[in-house]
């Protein structure tokens, strides 16, 4: 373990938001040899549980300066996963599109629409991250995790995780668990997964052409984190009932068709926001990236305070105009 102290957190979120932890454990793969507890046993930790598990920082916003003590997860991108019958095994602080493109390279298929998604493996199960027809929940098998309150290592099966969209158990227990070691599913064959239509004209005759034309289709719709710094898509896409459907569609007939689900109907957030003409916009330094209305990004220096102004105005206008109302998917702290 490294131990660090006022450390600045700028480099540390891809918001780019320049705050300061009060003091930073860096956990390395040898601190839980075995999955047995550190030796130094939970002395590492902020005895009032002030304990921020932070991935690659890809969904968080700081609004301000962290007094406890922010955990992190050393990035390794190589020999840390590995087969056991039909599961391949990831450590937590790796990074998710590298377990991604390992799995491709190698022939593990079932992950390949889950390429360039920034952040860590483990921030993929606790954000339960999805795109292009593919979540997380659908891929793991189980999740091992060491626990911060109890001091004590333990396992987590797919259900035991509560996965829902954007979510899982691990979101509504912030600071307790620290994810080590993640076990996914894969398939010895590749079968492309087109549920996500866009998909069928790239493509996708092997699971490197499906990677190569995810990775392509992604980075026109989003900034690259090297020259805007953004949390990425901001908020879910909303879950509405068939009244409120039928409503919206019959005065916007352009609005694109709504998955179905047993929950209701998901709507587009980023048509909500773009028909509301928030796309292209700035309030202050932060803006709504010109190419995808879901996005909101550092146009130089922005603040916390400044992207939770711009989504709070972007939640009132929605509201507003079209009586629904989005809720964050980035976490702000």
């Amino acid at each position: 373990m490294k131990f660090l102290e006022n450390v600045s957190l700028k480099e540390y979120n891809t918001f780019g938001i320049d705050v300061k932890a009060r003091r930073m454990v860096v956990v390395e793969p040898r601190d839980f040899l075995g999955f047995a507890p550190p030796a130094v046993g939970g002395q590492w930790l902020d005895p009032q549980g002030k304990n921020l598990v932070l991935g690659a920082g890809s969904d968080v916003v700081f609004t301000r300066d962290y007094e406890g003590i922010v955990v992190l997860l050393a990035n390794f991108h190589y020999s840390f996963s590995y087969m056991e019958q039909s599961l391949i095994s990831a450590w937590g602080g790796m990074s998710m599109d590298s377990l991604v493109r390992w799995a491709v390279e190698y022939g593990f298929y079932g992950l390949e629409n889950l390429s360039a998604i920034p952040g860590t493996v483990g921030a993929a199960v606790v954000q339960n991250v999805g795109a292009y027809g593919v979540e997380a929940k659908d891929v793991v098998e189980r999740v091992v995790a060491y626990d911060m309150e109890q001091h004590r290592t333990c396992t987590f099966s797919n259900a035991d995780c509560q996965f829902s969209y954007r979510d899982s158990m691990f979101k509504h227990h912030p600071g307790r668990y620290l994810l080590l070691r993640v076990f996914f599913r894969f398939s010895p064959t590749y079968t492309p997964n087109l549920s996500y239509k866009a998909l069928e004209a790239l493509p996708h005759d092997t699971a490197k052409e499906m990677r190569d034309s995810i990775t392509a289709l992604r980075w026109q719709k989003l900034p690259r984190p090297e020259e805007h710094g953004s949390a990425g898509s901001f908020f879910k896409n909303p879950m509405v009932d068939e009244t409120i459907y039928n409503r919206i569609k019959a005065e916007y007939p352009d609005m694109p068709e709504a998955h179905k689900t047993a929950d209701g109907y998901k709507l587009s957030a980023g048509w909500l926001i773009d028909k509301a003409g928030w796309k292209g916009k700035t309030l202050g330094r932060v803006g709504v990236w010109p190419q995808n209305a879901l996005v909101l990004y550092n146009t130089g220096g922005c603040t916390g305070s400044e992207v939770v102004a711009m989504a709070d105005a972007i939640v009132a206008d929605i509201e507003s105009k079209f009586g629904i109302t989005l809720t964050p998917e980035a976490i702000i702290i």
